[in-house]
C-alpha cells in the first residue's frame, strides 16, 4: 500500500533502543507493511548503538544513552534533559531527510509533548503511545508520593492535552486516557502488546538451560521494581521449605538491578539454582525461554502493575507455558485461567503456586494449552495491528 501524499512518522522512545523495544519495532514495521514512511528516535545500548541504520525499511536514528535516575529530582532532570536535547536534534536532521507528518511519542518520560508542541505549527500532528502510568511507575520506584509525584500528574495532564489521539496497552489505561487524560472515547484506541505468534512458536529449546528436572523462566528488565528480589525469595522458600531442590531459574534479561539480584540470590545460597543469561534477542531468546517449563511473573501488586499489562505474560502464554503471578486486574485479564495467583506480595504463597504446578504436570500442561489458544483467538499482535492502523486513520483524519 501506499499514501499520495505518503505518511510520514516520526516515533520517539527514550528508554530502550529499536528494535529491542519489542512494542515498538511491532508498530514500525506494522507501519511501514502499510505504506508509511517510518523514522525513529532512540537511545543506543545493549549493542545496539549505530548512530543511523534502517532496517526492513524503518529508518532508526539513536543517541547517546543517557543515565538512568536511580533516586532525586537532580537524577531525574540530567536523565530528562539529556534525552530531550537529543530529540530536539535529532527530529530537526529527520525533517530534513526523510519528513514527518505525525510524531508518535512513547513514554516514559511524559515530556515528549515539548518535541510535539514545537512541530504544530507546522502542521505535525501529536499521537501518544501510553506504555507507562508515569506517576505510578515513581510511586513504585521509590516508594513515596511528594512533589515530583505531582509534577509527574501534570506532565501527564499535558501530554493528553496536546495528544489528538491516544493509543493504550490495555482497557485500564484506556480509562486513564479518558478520565484522567480528559480524552474523547474515539480518539484512544487499545493496542495491546503481544508477540507474533509466527515467530513465537512453542519448541524444544536450548537443552544447555535445562540443569534439573523443573526449569522455572523469567524474562524483562532487571529494574528494581520488577519483583525478582520476592521471585528469589519464592525459589528459597521453594527449595529449603517445600522440599524441590531439582529446580532451576533462568533468568533472561539485563538491567540496572541485575547485580543487586545476583547479590541476593548469592547471600541466600541459591547460585547453583539460577543461570542469568544476560541480553538475548531473536532465537537465542526463544531458545532460552522454551527451555523454561513454567513462567515466572513476580511483578508486585502496587498501584502501577494493577493496571499493566506484562509483557512476558504473554510471552509465556505464546510459548504454550503455564505461569504463576501475583493477582493484578490486567496480569488476570491477560492470563485468565492460563496462570495461577498467589497472594499480593508473598513469596511463600508465589512458591506453592510454583510447587502446585510442579506436582500437577498434566495441569500445568492443559494451562499452558490455554494460555496460547487465549493469544492466538483474541490477544495477538494480529489483533492489536488493526488498532493501530485505525489510531492512524484517525490521527491524519484531524488538521
Amino acid at each position: 500500500m501506499s499514501f499520495d501524499p505518503p505518511r510520514r512518522v516520526l516515533i520517539v522512545v527514550e528508554n530502550l533502543p529499536v528494535p529491542l523495544d519489542r512494542r515498538v519495532w511491532l508498530e514500525a514495521t506494522t507501519l511501514r507493511s502499510a505504506g508509511y514512511a517510518v523514522s525513529v528516535i532512540c537511545p543506543m545500548g545493549r549493542g545496539w548503538d549505530a548512530a543511523y541504520e534502517e532496517i526492513d525499511g524503518v529508518h532508526i536514528y539513536r543517541h547517546p544513552a543517557p543515565p538512568e535516575a536511580h533516586a532525586g529530582a537532580v537524577a531525574y532532570a540530567r536523565e530528562y534533559l539529556h534525552a530531550i536535547r537529543h530529540w530536539f536534534r535529532l527530529a530537526r536532521t529527520v525533517r530534513r531527510e526523510r519528513g514527518f507528518d505525525v510524531i508518535h511519542g512513547c513514554n516514559p518520560p511524559d515530556l515528549i509533548w515539548l518535541l510535539a508542541l514545537r512541530y504544530r505549527l507546522a502542521g505535525v500532528r501529536y499521537l501518544f503511545d501510553h506504555h507507562d502510568v508515569c506517576p505510578e511507575l515513581f510511586e513504585a520506584k521509590f516508594g513515596k508520593r511528594g512533589l515530583l509525584y505531582g509534577v509527574m500528574r501534570l506532565w501527564e495532564r499535558i501530554t493528553f492535552a496536546c495528544a489528538q489521539v491516544s493509543i493504550a496497552t490495555n482497557e485500564s489505561f484506556a480509562r486513564i486516557a479518558r478520565d484522567r487524560g480528559g480524552m474523547a472515547a474515539e480518539d484512544v484506541f487499545v493496542v495491546r502488546s503481544a508477540p507474533r505468534i509466527e515467530k513465537f512458536t512453542p519448541g524444544p529449546g536450548d537443552p544447555a538451560y535445562r540443569r534439573a528436572g523443573t526449569v522455572l523462566g523469567w524474562i524483562g528488565i532487571i529494574g528494581q521494581q520488577e519483583g525478582l528480589e520476592i521471585m528469589v525469595a519464592a525459589v528459597g522458600h521453594l527449595v529449603r521449605e517445600l522440599g524441590k531442590d531439582d529446580v532451576h531459574v533462568v533468568v533472561i534479561g539485563f538491567g540496572p538491578h541485575q547485580d543487586a539480584v545476583e547479590a541476593e540470590v548469592a547471600h541466600l545460597g541459591l547460585a547453583d539454582h539460577f543461570t542469568f543469561t544476560g541480553a538475548l534477542y531473536g532465537e537465542a531468546m526463544l531458545a532460552a525461554l522454551n527451555a523454561c517449563d513454567i513462567g515466572l511473573a513476580p511483578d508486585p501488586k502496587n498501584a502501577m502493575n494493577d493496571i499493566s499489562t506484562m509483557n512476558k505474560v504473554m510471552e509465556y502464554m505464546t510459548l504454550e507455558m503455564p505461569l504463576v503471578q501475583f493477582d493484578l486486574t490486567e496480569g488476570r485479564a491477560s492470563a485468565g485461567d492460563a496462570a495461577l495467583y498467589a497472594r499480593a506480595n508473598d513469596p511463600e504463597d508465589f512458591a506453592a503456586k510454583v510447587a502446585w504446578l510442579m506436582d500437577h504436570p498434566e495441569e500445568a500442561r492443559a494451562m499452558g494449552r490455554r494460555g496460547r489458544a487465549r493469544v492466538l483467538e483474541r490477544l495477538s499482535w494480529d489483533h492489536s495491528a488493526p488498532q493501530l492502523l485505525a489510531a492512524y486513520e484517525r490521527v491524519f483524519s484531524k488538521g
